[in-house]
């Protein structure tokens, strides 16, 4: 193809590319393949030797160095070799487009290289919190609570820093941005007060833990288990199955009753029994619901007294704690208790009242029977049916 070397390098000389010879164009690109071949290589061993260190230390920065070797670009090693080249190799040298060619290089190699560093953010962010939530004793699901809203904001942050860098590395003033941003805010902040209410509100749950996922609330009208705690809403899980949707400020501005929170039950129940019984009966009754109590498991018995008279009845009052938060337990331990209860008023010779009563009729009244009210009730009224 070229007879003579002479030959080969007048092509390599005077041929161009965007106005740069030939020659220069080779020897920046056979440099960043060699620099990133370097590079490529010294992560390699890097990521072993972390590997190592971090199987044998419990400390977390090894494993911050481990998140930023995974999560480097390819990309990014070439970028990152072609801004080191420039240093060596000049882009410039010609009028025209020549003399935008390396600052052309330049910027979209730093826009590649301010991208990975907010891969790197992500990465490293991810592991503070995980790190961060185990050293301050969070639980699973408290951990799982605060990293959606956490991770949220940071990212934020991250993202908006390298937003900025990007701008800068195109050769546009920030400040003037940012002062335009910052009143551009305040009427934004008025405009979406109620989006940004939310908003503060998710991290007022997150630092304040009213309530976390899997916990079961009451709010006003409204109850079931907690789904997920994000950035504007909680969604929560009723016990018909639906999926309900609260705004985040609604639930701080509300009283809500934490179930999971519960340590124990505090149970009152009440019963009747009729007016003909005897009083040494009665004085024995709460004896015997004490009894009843205790005898079930993972109960702590408080007091059982006759309480009143009632229209009907003469009224009981139990008082006793299920040792459990767990709703179906209770109502095991309930329905026990229950069951225990009447046959030991059957045992007594005890009857439980029910509501009823009772009709006086004068002696000068005239007597009548079922069979006429009955004929009288069916008689037709008015015109009807005639």
């Amino acid at each position: 193809m070229f007879e003579t070397w002479d030959q080969f390098r007048d092509v390599l000389t005077s041929r161009t590319i965007l106005g740069l010879p030939l020659l220069r164009w080779l020897v920046f690109l056979g440099l960043v393949v060699l620099l990133a071949s370097v590079i490529r290589v010294g992560l390699g061993v890097a990521r072993i030797r972390l590997r190592r260190l971090a199987d044998r230390t419990k400390l977390p920065y090894d494993d911050y160095l481990c998140q930023v070797v995974d999560h480097t670009w390819t990309a990014s090693i070439f970028a990152f070799a072609a801004f080191i080249a420039l240093y060596f190799v000049e882009l410039r040298g010609g009028p025209g487009r020549a003399d935008t060619v390396e600052r052309t290089v330049r910027t979209l190699a730093l826009v590649v290289i301010f991208l990975q560093a907010g891969r790197w953010g992500m990465g490293l962010i991810d592991e503070a919190l995980r790190h961060g939530f185990r050293f301050a004793n969070f639980s699973e699901t408290a951990a799982q609570t605060a990293h959606g809203v956490v991770r949220f904001f940071a990212l934020a942050g991250v993202w908006t820093i390298v937003a900025i860098l990007i701008l800068g590395s195109f050769g546009i003033e920030i400040t003037p941005l940012l002062a335009g941003l910052g009143v551009g805010g305040v009427a934004v902040a008025f405009a979406l007060q109620q989006i940004l209410g939310d908003i503060f509100c998710s991290v007022a749950i997150v630092l304040d833990k009213p309530f976390e996922v899997g916990d079961f609330i009451i709010s006003g009208e409204h109850m079931g288990s907690v789904e997920h705690i994000g950035v504007k809403t909680t969604r929560v899980r009723s016990l018909g199955g639906e999926q309900i949707v609260f705004p985040n400020s609604d639930l701080i501005g509300s009283r809500v009753r934490n179930y999971k929170r519960m340590l124990e039950r505090r149970v009152v129940f009440s019963f009747g029994v009729l007016y003909g019984t005897k009083a040494e009966t009665l004085e024995a009754i709460p004896k015997v619901v004490r009894e009843i109590v205790e005898g079930q498991d993972q109960t702590r018995f408080d007091r059982a007294h006759f309480a009143k008279f009632g229209d009907s009845s003469l009224d009981f009052e139990v008082v006793y704690y299920v040792l459990s938060p767990d709703y179906n337990l209770f109502m095991d331990i309930q329905q026990a208790i229950n069951l225990a209860l009447f046959r030991r008023m059957e045992e007594l010779g005890v009857g439980f009242a029910f509501p009823s009563r009772s009709l006086y009729v004068e002696g000068n009244a005239r007597p009548f029977r079922t069979e006429v009210l009955l004929r009288e009730g069916s008689r037709p009224r008015g015109g009807d049916g005639a």
